[in-house]
């Protein structure tokens, strides 16, 4: 499949459409300040502002230059958590763009932390994998461990094969958040994978 590198603007467009349309229930998860939604919403208005700003740059250069206007703009607690995880994709992608054949790095590192799940987690992908490779496969890589280039193909074998379903697509999610500072805030982490589900669906329509 030939790489094409993908709009980011569109891209962010996308999740923050979905949150928009959720943000009634993300405020009534926030058990806090009942304001998650609206944060998130606004939150992700600025990511797109700010990565259409950066069309002729490099995806690295639109992550960085999106995390700073975060933290100019933003004052949560969970735009922090989100202008952190796009300076981890900034590293990521340094000199190059966002393909199909790469974007789960993307997913990992906005909402995981920038680090595979630890072994622990491994069951829970080996299973997932069950259903796209086969029972073999899936074995070797319980056994194996599974690291961030494992988790990569993972995610690019759902998008390409659609075998797995929407459930199996939301697990994927699922393990990447555990792993991270979203894992933490129950509000946080359904937020997060609204916005991961949606990428994964965003991402996975480009390869049909």
């Amino acid at each position: 499949m030939a790489k094409s590198d993908i709009d980011l603007s569109k891209l962010f467009k996308s999740v923050t459409k979905a949150l928009s349309e959720n943000q009634s229930s993300l405020n009534e998860a926030d058990s806090y300040n009942s304001n998650h939604g609206d944060n998130m919403v606004d939150i992700f208005n600025t990511i797109t502002k700010a990565v259409g700003k950066k069309k002729k740059s490099d995806a690295g250069t639109a992550f960085a230059y999106a995390s700073q206007a975060l933290k100019k703009k933003h004052t949560s607690g969970s735009s922090q958590v989100y202008a952190d995880g796009l300076s981890r994709a900034a590293e990521a992608f340094k000199s190059k763009q966002v393909t199909q054949e790469n974007a789960f790095e993307l997913i990992q590192s906005l909402l995981g932390g920038g680090a595979a799940p630890a072994q622990s987690g491994g069951d829970i992908l080996g299973t997932l994998l069950s259903g796209l490779a086969g029972e073999q496969q899936a074995a070797q890589a319980s056994g194996e461990g599974l690291d961030l280039g494992d988790l990569i193909s993972t995610g690019m074998a759902f998008l390409q094969a659609q075998q797995g379903g929407e459930g199996a697509i939301e697990s994927l999610i699922q393990a990447v958040i555990s792993g991270g500072a979203l894992g933490g805030s129950s509000h946080r982490a359904k937020s997060g994978q609204l916005i991961g589900n949606t990428l994964m669906k965003v991402l996975g329509a480009l390869g049909r």
